[in-house]
């Protein structure tokens, strides 16, 4: 999976300097609906604040399911089955696509550029 374009958001920090996480989810609601992707990734959590709410917001007003806490996923069919890491252990469930997922840090292996 890859990346084709990135997105970067500016919002008026006066006005927005503390977004909830009912606005982001809006936002990322408008540019998935405009930009028309299959498929959402998001942290599970922010470092500042630690709602863990964003994703799921944002899987209900789209419509769309979410896969929370995923620490692997595998497309194919027109589905994801996705290994999550929850309290006992690791779960795995499908989800149909378009879908929304929360991640995990174990989810990616950052490869570092040569200098």
């Amino acid at each position: 999976m890859g990346a084709d374009k990135g997105i970067h958001v500016l919002t008026d920090m006066a006005i927005d300097q503390e977004l909830q996480p009912l606005a982001v989810a809006k936002i990322f609601k408008y540019i998935i609906d405009k930009e028309k992707f299959d498929i959402a990734l998001l942290g599970k959590q922010a470092i500042d604040d630690d709602y863990v709410q964003t994703g799921q917001i944002l899987a209900s007003i789209l419509g769309w399911p979410s896969a929370t806490f995923s620490s692997k996923i595998e497309f194919a069919a027109g589905n994801a089955t996705v290994t999550r890491e929850v309290d006992f252990g690791l779960q795995k469930i499908t989800v149909p696509l378009p879908a929304v997922f929360t991640v995990d840090l174990r989810l990616n292996t950052p490869r570092f550029a040569n200098v």
